[in-house]
């Protein structure tokens, strides 16, 4: 008798919507639904979400992948989740949200992470949890809770990130695998367990944390009402999974020793695989686990494809224009324009720091800049040198990496960027090394079926990912643009690192100024 076709679902909670793919056992994919939420930024400060919107998200993917696919509950092998990290979701004692999802790029914690950071020996927490102090962590926003907002704190029966929501109204569970709770700074690397330190520092206790679990905990027994809107059987396993970024890379294939994933999406983010938890004595990196045996270190940016969008807006109305009448792409056209600027924007360099810079800054302050303008300087070459400002910033935490796991091998690049042969050759001379661009576009969700894989025995090794993950560009450097890069870098770096005092006060003038409008 013939086998019966297997399947499998990979969901990845995102920043701005929730994916859901379906895939064959060997990585085809076969339906795939996207729905959308907004992010609330009432100020510059705040960014948070509906906690209930994306749960809603979760639930219509699913249910519109088991439409698309036409495939039979007992088909699917399981569901495995991807998801953003660090939010914080402030839940009473029947599991009901108090407050809106905290996401990463909410910044109303920065006093207290600097703070942290400097009057409360934040650097030794850092080295034993792997989450650099930066406002995105959920350390630092509990310590915002704790003291700014003490009522609300004092209401919590439990503080939660957005993942551990959806899994504990789906099954009435709390749990958090080893991948988020890594990005909370507030679990010990080593141990696999709360940091007793950081959970004194945010003024929790364990019984109001999820309990820990390994990224391939599977949970069954689905609320019977959620599974049959779904289309599901009650008793399918739902793999916990890990975290976004560290699925990604399993998702391109980047995980063998040497290999670096760089993406550039609104954000960015390089990344790479290591066998055992790996932090920086200056702090520079992040380290979050991927299973027991897999852990990934690098840095995410703030300030990646959004600042294209922010050049097309600010500088580009007139080519805007010119490409609705041709019927065009305006980034496809902006790129031919720029693609006429030299390599390195005859000299002129931009801090692309408009929202503050994680890595390597980890500084909420920085600002951007453009420096070197001169007369003969026209946009072309401002919007040239804002994409070369993007990459740039992201080779400075592949330098702060390489201090730990030498020179990579391989570089695998995904994220919009990609669609872009200009800026991909930009990484490849600016890297000065050799870029990938693997075929997987759902990287995240991939990833999350993979190691759903794992989780259930049917694959003893990640590497199965090779399989299903081909490769669509190559770029080499060219040598001329790498040599100019190169003279230019040691002056890209230097700046940020001379202008710490007057980022501080520009930002603050800059609040100052909000307040009084």
């Amino acid at each position: 008798m013939e086998r019966q076709s297997m399947y499998m679902i990979g969901v990845d909670i995102g920043t701005t919507s929730t994916k859901a793919v379906m895939f064959e056992e060997n990585g085809k994919i076969v339906a795939k639904a996207d729905v959308g939420y907004p992010l609330y930024t009432p100020t510059s400060s705040v960014a948070e979400q509906d906690s209930d919107e994306i749960f809603g998200a979760v639930v219509q993917t699913l249910k519109q992948v088991m439409i698309q696919s036409e495939v039979k509950p007992e088909q699917l092998m399981f569901v495995s989740f991807s998801s953003a990290m660090h939010s914080v979701i402030v839940v009473d004692a029947d599991g009901k949200p108090l407050s809106r999802c905290i996401t990463w790029g909410d910044n109303r914690s920065a006093v207290w992470a600097e703070r942290l950071k400097h009057e409360m020996n934040g650097h030794e927490i850092y080295l034993r949890t792997g989450t650099p102090i930066h406002p995105m962590s959920p350390l630092t926003k509990l310590m915002w809770l704790r003291y700014d907002n003490a009522d609300l704190f004092q209401k919590a029966s439990k503080f939660i990130s957005i993942k551990e929501y959806v899994l504990a109204k789906l099954f009435n569970e709390y749990v958090v695998d080893y991948s988020i709770a890594s990005a909370t700074g507030m679990m010990n690397l080593e141990k696999l367990d709360w940091d007793e330190a950081a959970l004194e520092i945010a003024g929790v206790s364990r019984n109001q944390l999820s309990k820990l679990v390994p990224t391939t905990h599977a949970l069954s027994g689905m609320n019977s009402v959620f599974a049959e809107e779904i289309g599901l059987a009650a008793s399918t396993p739902f793999i916990v999974g890990a975290s976004d970024g560290v699925l990604s890379n399993l998702g391109v294939n980047a995980i063998d020793p040497g290999v670096v994933a760089a993406t550039i999406g609104t954000s960015g983010a390089i990344r790479t695989v290591v066998d055992r938890p790996v932090t920086d004595p200056k702090g520079r990196i992040f380290c979050y686990a991927l299973t027991e045996k897999h852990w990934v270190i690098g840095g995410a940016v703030n300030n990646g494809g959004m600042l294209f969008r922010w050049a097309r807006d600010e500088f580009a109305a007139a080519e805007v224009e010119t490409a609705k009448r041709l019927g065009m792409d305006p980034y496809d056209l902006l790129m031919q324009v720029i693609e006429k600027v030299r390599p390195g924007s005859d000299g002129l360099l931009f801090h692309p720091y408009l929202t503050g810079e994680r890595a390597p800054l980890w500084n909420s302050s920085a600002r951007g800049s453009f420096f070197g303008l001169n007369m003969h300087h026209r946009k072309e070459h401002m919007i040239r040198s804002v994409l070369e400002g993007v990459i740039f910033n992201l080779y400075t935490v592949l330098l702060a990496m390489e201090e730990s796991i030498g020179r990579p091998q391989k570089i695998q690049a995904t994220g919009g960027f990609a669609r872009s042969p200009v800026w991909r050759q930009m990484m490849a001379d600016i890297f000065d090394q050799e870029v990938v661009v693997p075929e997987s576009i759902e990287s995240s969700c991939l990833g999350a079926a993979v190691l759903g894989l794992y989780a259930i025995g049917n694959t003893d090794s990640l590497g199965i990912v090779g399989g299903m993950v081909g490769a669509t560009h190559v770029h080499k450097p060219i040598k001329e643009n790498a040599e100019i890069y190169q003279q230019l870098l040691p002056i890209f770096i230097q700046i940020p690192r001379k202008l710490e005092d007057e980022y501080e006060a520009i930002t603050k003038l800059q609040h100052q100024s909000r307040l009084l409008d």
